[in-house]
């Protein structure tokens, strides 16, 4: 292999980000960086701010850690103009992420601790959200890794932390690319390859920028894959085979009311998968309700603290079956629940209250149910639930050594089959 620089490596990737769509800017340093996130703020959000009206924006933008400014980044900030009237104004578009201006730049220099000069950044409305750290080749990509870790602790919080808005880290020697979210318990094991759906590891930075980079992917994975853990505050970012099988599931929901099931094993990352899928099916047009359904009482505490550690409060779990009626009349958007209790909730005593379900579609998806797929349980349930859509999580004992961690087939008449297993 011919030697290539880390200067090559870099302008080849400028050069290629350019041509998927990012528009070069040159920000040498951060008064520049803040100049800019004033006019794409003002371009994103078809809008003016006077400088006094942008200084507030920037007070907003620059309070709380990492953790919390993931939150600024994905809420509306009312903002009180010199006129007196009100104006909302957005720093990313999650619902439509291809409306979001993509810029690229490089050699960005901050000073803080020590100074810092950062290999190539994507700005996103002139957020820095993704900061690319290169190593010429023959380098192990653990020294760009721990660049990354020095930069946090030297300059990522100076000039208004703006660099503190990234979300996803990437690192590269040009043979070997992996990804990472951006969160202070960072660990080389949380650094991972992408890969295709049939299981391929994209390794080449040129690879990787074209599947991964490319303004509409990234904008969806920051849109729709970045969870925040409320129990460890921090960010995680979902790996490509907890992609593709979140896709699929919201594919199966978005385009057909077929049923379907998802298969995975044991330590695959289920209930992140689980909780994100769930939470992207609430939002899709003519779902009613997401009700999450386990098998036994204490998988269904230890899953309600698993999803509640993901969103604080974004499940209540069903202490008993009037609880759960409850929540299938209210509001409440996602559910999480017992097969014995839901078994219960469609009984003579209690199906009265909740008869007007039965015209709705409500989404399934049932954990390691066996029971709600044989038998009296299922045929009660489905049967109610006539117009809701049902899909099962199964983990097989084992799996073939040549199962790839993405398998798509063919499944059984009216289902869509989703293999998921850890083998890298």
């Amino acid at each position: 292999m011919a030697h290539q620089s880390e200067a090559t490596l870099e302008n080849n990737l400028l050069k290629q980000l350019q041509s998927l769509g990012y528009a070069p800017v040159k920000v040498p340093d951060g008064d520049t960086l803040v100049r800019n996130l004033k006019s794409q703020l003002e371009a994103f959000n078809n809008t003016t701010f006077s400088q006094k009206e942008f200084d507030t924006i920037l007070n907003h933008l620059s309070k709380g850690n990492v953790f919390e400014k993931a939150k600024t980044l994905r809420d509306r900030f009312q903002l009180t103009k010199e006129d007196g009237t009100s104006f909302y104004v957005r720093f990313y578009n999650s619902e439509n992420w291809q409306q979001n201006l993509f810029q690229v730049t490089n050699q960005v220099t901050q000073e803080g601790s020590y100074k810092n000069r950062y290999d190539v950044t994507l700005l996103v409305n002139g957020l820095p959200l993704v900061q690319i750290e290169l190593k010429r080749r023959g380098i192990e990509i653990k020294e760009a890794f721990h660049q990354i870790n020095r930069y946090q602790r030297h300059t990522f919080w100076s000039n208004h932390g703006l660099f503190q808005y990234v979300q996803i880290f990437v690192i590269s020697n040009g043979v070997n690319t992996k990804y990472l979210a951006n969160n202070k318990l960072q660990s080389v094991k949380q650094t991972f390859y992408w890969a295709r759906t049939d299981n391929k590891n994209v390794t080449e930075l040129t690879d990787f920028a074209a599947a991964f980079l490319n303004p509409d992917h990234l904008g969806k994975m920051i849109a729709k894959y970045i969870v925040t853990n409320e129990t460890h505050k921090i960010m995680m970012v979902l790996r490509p085979y907890q992609y593709y099988a979140a896709e699929a599931i919201v594919d199966q929901v978005a385009t057909s009311t077929d049923n379907g099931y998802i298969w995975h094993t044991t330590g695959s990352g289920k209930t992140l998968t689980s909780f994100k899928t769930s939470q992207i099916l609430m939002e899709l047009p003519g779902v009613h309700k997401v009700v999450f359904v386990v098998d036994r009482k204490d998988l269904d505490y230890q899953t309600m603290k698993e999803f509640n550690s993901f969103k604080k409060g974004s499940v209540d779990v069903t202490d008993n079956t009037s609880t759960l009626v409850d929540q299938l009349t209210d509001d409440t958007k996602l559910v999480l629940t017992t097969i014995q209790k839901l078994n219960n909730a469609v009984s003579d005593r209690y199906k009265g209250k909740i008869a007007g379900l039965k015209d709705q579609r409500l989404v399934f998806i049932f954990d390691e149910c066996h029971r709600s797929q044989f038998g009296d349980t299922h045929e009660r349930i489905t049967k109610f639930f006539a117009k809701s859509q049902f899909l099962v999580l199964r983990a097989p004992r084992s799996l073939p050594t040549t199962s790839p961690r993405i398998i798509w087939e063919n499944g059984p008449p009216k289902t869509c089959l989703v293999t998921v297993s850890t083998s890298t």
